[in-house]
């Protein structure tokens, strides 16, 4: 793992200083609990919507980045999905835009819309392909709108503007980037029928286009440790879970508020034929790999 990191990681001096402490029997067990899992997911797709903490904290983003290029380099799939609210806010304040809200949802209005587009497609997408390339990985930045990738129509909700729905998924153009060993970074901007753009909730986007390129996994890394019981209580975290059992928490009431429709992403994308959906923390370092290669794992796992 440390000689991964150290040649295919900027950060790879660092990493090496903070694992002096751990014995060569405890690396190399740690490599033969990994074993199973890199031979199980080699040639696999596993596509991961990077988001939350994990995108704004420099040394969580670095972990992450490091991460993916591990994976990639011993032949794992990655596909990787993001959004960007925090950048959004930052340029739509340079700009002078004033946020406006409509029953607690951002209103997307035509210039909103156009700082949306350029700072999700454009700054925040070449910044993480910047990064991936830097560590060693050969990352390609795209949108939703390249080769029809990612359809979509207006949500119900039209006070919401240039909000959409996804309603269709072509996952051509990332199956041919994964079979030559990249990496797709894919921003959540789509456009409907008329090419008009249109700002996708990423988590659903991740769900469908794992669903439609048939993925081993679907990863949502979030700011939670996962679905809790108590959610003061770390040790009541639910490791595995099915469709029905996330059916009863929601009608329980132990799954509420903005849990419910990550759960609704990751249900609909199993149904749909993902071997099995995670929803894990990003605050926690290195949370990927733990969930990819470790018995134990450190999310919630949701299986048909």
């Amino acid at each position: 793992r440390t000689r991964v990191h150290a040649t295919a990681d900027l950060q790879g001096k660092e990493l090496i200083s903070k694992v002096k402490h751990v014995s060569a029997f405890d690396r190399v067990s740690i490599l033969a609990e990994a074993l199973p899992y890199l031979q199980k997911f080699n040639k696999k797709t596993i596509v991961v919507k990077y988001g939350g903490a994990a995108m704004k904290d420099p040394a969580l983003k670095a972990g992450v980045v490091s991460d993916v290029v591990l994976l990639s380099c011993v032949g794992i799939r990655i596909v990787l999905i993001h959004g960007g609210g925090p950048e959004i806010n930052k340029w739509l304040d340079k700009v002078g835009i004033e946020p406006r809200f409509h029953n607690g949802l951002r209103v997307t209005d035509d210039d909103t819309m156009e700082i949306v587009e350029a700072v999700l497609a454009g700054k925040v997408n070449k910044s993480i392909v910047s990064l991936i390339n830097q560590a060693g990985g050969k990352a390609v930045g795209l949108c939703g709108k390249d080769a029809r990738m990612l359809s979509a129509r207006q949500t119900h909700d039209k006070e919401l503007g240039n909000v959409g729905d996804v309603s269709g998924v072509d996952p051509s153009l990332i199956s041919t980037i994964v079979e030559t060993d990249r990496i797709p970074v894919v921003a959540s901007v789509a456009a409907d029928d008329a090419g008009r753009s249109l700002n996708v909730n990423a988590d659903i986007a991740a769900g469908e286009i794992a669903a439609s390129l048939g993925a081993e996994k679907l990863i949502l890394m979030t700011d939670v440790p996962g679905v809790l019981r108590d959610q003061n209580d770390i040790s009541s975290l639910y490791k595995e879970l099915d469709i029905p059992m996330t059916r009863s928490l929601i009608s329980d009431g132990i799954i509420g508020g903005g849990m419910i429709p990550k759960i609704d992403c990751c249900v609909r994308s199993v149904a749909q034929g993902v071997k099995a959906a995670h929803i894990i923390d990003g605050r926690q370092p290195h949370s990927l790999l733990q969930e990819i290669l470790t018995d134990e794992g450190v999310g919630s796992m949701i299986t048909g």
